[in-house]
């Protein structure tokens, strides 16, 4: 065998047995979940709900660790600098494919850095509006916003995420000036909101469920390609008379870019086993979330294409690149 040949092999040799005792002996203790924003955020409900159905297949338990601020880097920066041996995961949203166009320098590579396990759920956002606007409709927004530009002001989970995004997207197919007012998380955005002192807010359905049903928000669209099962009777800002608004704000599961894929491979067949459980399925029903899976090679396609087309977005927004 040529000299070249017998190392290969020798090489494989070697790494067969590590990648096996791998797979064997994991988990063997508790796994720390890294969720970039704060606690009681979708993302964070999302994350809870996965990780005990998680723990009881897996037999250790997940531990939630939020990491929330700087529009979810300094959570990033933390699982990318992880030991890549699947005892850190991450749990991110959409936003995670935004972040390396609107910093201009960040202590890790998105792509590189990440590898992608699986989505875990699609959650549409819904436009919110407090009641004292006296505004029920896409049309009377729009007739508002566009009688009193840059007036109008909405706000965001912080520069950069999804729900800024999302509403980054809308204001350019609705062609209105409204300014973003950014928070530290979804619950700060929500009592601004509900306070009048924000106009309005494309929040993901868990927060925001509660006070429309007890009247404290009006729902004037949801921002997804379609309806979201939770509010069948809102529209989408398409729908509403908004084309080209539309968003997909998604939350996936990553780990440290050099995870073995024995491991990867695992985290996935047990967050596809935890969307099954009835007690999951009935969790998301009950915050407007569609379960989702993909396996981890087409995810990470996914991701790198999201990565793309935000950049346009970001670009055509011209949204402010942080320092």
């Amino acid at each position: 065998m040529p000299l070249n040949r017998r190392a290969l092999a020798l090489s494989l040799a070697l790494l067969a047995p590590a990648a096996a005792l791998a797979q064997a002996g994991y988990p063997n203790k508790p796994i720390r979940v890294v969720v970039p924003f704060a606690a009681g955020s979708t993302t964070d409900i999302i994350a809870r709900a996965i990780a005990d159905k998680m723990g009881q297949s897996m037999g250790q338990q997940l531990v939630i660790d939020n990491r929330g601020g700087a529009s979810g880097t300094i959570g990033q920066a933390a699982v990318a600098q992880a030991a890549p041996d699947g005892y850190t995961v991450m749990v991110h949203s959409s936003s995670h494919t935004v972040s390396p166009h609107t910093f201009a320098k960040l202590p890790f590579d998105t792509e590189r850095d990440f590898a992608g396990v699986t989505p875990i759920s699609s959650t549409p956002n819904v436009l919110v509006i407090a009641p004292s606007k006296n505004i029920k409709t896409m049309a009377e927004l729009l007739t508002y916003a566009r009688a009193n530009p840059g007036k109008v002001n909405f706000a965001s989970a912080g520069q950069g995420s999804a729900t800024h995004l999302n509403a980054e997207k809308f204001k350019l197919a609705a062609k209105i000036d409204a300014e973003n007012i950014p928070f530290k998380g979804s619950a700060e955005a929500v009592n601004e909101v509900m306070a009048g002192r924000v106009d309005y807010y494309f929040s993901p359905i868990a927060p925001v469920i509660g006070q429309i049903r007890a009247g404290q928000l009006v729902p004037i669209a949801v921002g997804s390609p379609k309806r979201a099962a939770a509010l069948p009777n809102v529209p989408t800002t398409a729908e509403a008379g908004v084309p080209g608004s539309e968003f997909n704000f998604w939350i996936g599961m990553f780990v440290p870019g050099k995870t073995p894929r024995e491991i990867v491979n695992r985290l996935n067949d047990e967050v596809a086993k935890a969307l099954a459980s009835p007690e999951v399925r009935e969790r998301f029903t009950t915050l407007g979330a569609d379960a989702w899976t993909l396996k981890p090679e087409q995810f990470d396609a996914y991701v790198r294409d999201e990565i793309r087309s935000n950049a346009a977005l970001v670009k055509a927004a011209g949204l402010e690149v942080q320092k």
